[in-house]
């Protein structure tokens, strides 16, 4: 893709990605055995405000045979067991977004964690202008396939824009054929999935976790609170129904569902219940390689 962002931009992103590393590496230390992830998602999220930046969307929390898309309701009560835990947190500056995931093993298979660490430093090695995206998974796949387990491949990387989280080019966790080359200047969150499953997700039916799809009048009292809180604050990225004000949130969200103006984000689990580990970093291109914006200060 045609990449055209001044500096100012650019240093927004590495300030997104500075934020994000420290909550980062902050809430993975709080996840236990016994604490709740309303817990871990709302010190995260509010810590992400204390250090100047915004999240970009609601922190997920997935568990075991959970991938993406897990975050915690109003008053959940939800709390960590022996699990396997990934962390995938967002940050924002004016609209310019960092994106990282990490894995807190609480449930004995270190080895799985690992595959996917080491399939996105494998990846990472790999990225440069001119690298073809279908390399890059291909490392991904070699690297997790070493470790005796599959890559989750209807789940990819992604480019990022303003105020937009997923956007062209796609980084697959496979070897394909299809792609794009990398740019100098592109903006990417490359994000591995490893399990000891079949390596597809589908959908659950919980959902949390929402986006604005179409702004137009709602005469409901509500639901046209919800859509006025979403645009103002919200606008285009995702948003978790415990942060919305209006009274009856989550009755206002399901006929704002009906009516195709927001759409909803249903968990996304492994397709045989097995466990699923990730690591995501952030990086911008440069001219003779990358920088990792959420890299560990």
């Amino acid at each position: 893709m045609s990449v055209d962002l001044t500096t100012e931009q650019y240093e927004k992103h590495r300030e997104a990605g500075e934020i994000l590393a420290e909550v980062r590496d902050e809430a993975a230390e709080r996840v236990d055995v016994g604490v709740t992830h309303l817990e871990v998602a709302e010190w995260a999220e509010n810590r992400i405000r204390e250090l100047g930046g915004k999240p970009a969307f609601p922190v997920n929390i997935s568990v075991d045979h959970e991938a993406a898309h897990a975050t915690p309701g109003v008053d959940d009560p939800t709390e960590f067991g022996e699990e396997m835990v990934n962390l995938d947190i967002g940050v924002h500056v004016d609209g310019w977004l960092a994106d990282t995931a990490i894995t807190v093993d609480l449930s004995g298979n270190d080895d799985l964690a690992e595959a996917s660490e080491e399939a996105l430093a494998a990846a990472l090695d790999l990225v440069e202008p001119g690298v073809h995206t279908g390399e890059i998974g291909a490392a991904i796949e070699e690297t997790i396939d070493g470790y005796g387990f599959n890559p989750v491949v209807n789940l990819t990387g992604h480019g990022l824009g303003h105020w937009q989280q997923h956007i062209p080019p796609n980084i697959p966790n496979r070897a394909v054929d299809t792609g794009v080359e990398l740019e100098a200047g592109d903006v990417v969150a490359i994000e591995p999935f490893a399990t000891d499953g079949s390596g597809k997700v589908g959908e659950g039916s919980t959902e949390e976790i929402f986006a604005l799809e179409h702004e137009r009048s709602v005469r409901n009292r509500q639901a046209r609170q919800v859509v006025d809180q979403v645009t103002e604050e919200f606008r285009t990225l995702p948003f978790a129904t415990r942060w919305l004000d209006a009274d009856r949130a989550s009755m206002a969200l399901r006929r704002l569902k009906q009516q195709g103006i927001v759409h909803g984000y249903p968990v996304l689990q492994e397709a045989e219940g097995c466990l699923v580990s990730q690591k995501e970093h952030t990086v911008i291109v440069t001219e003779d390689g990358c920088e990792v914006t959420t890299r560990s200060r």
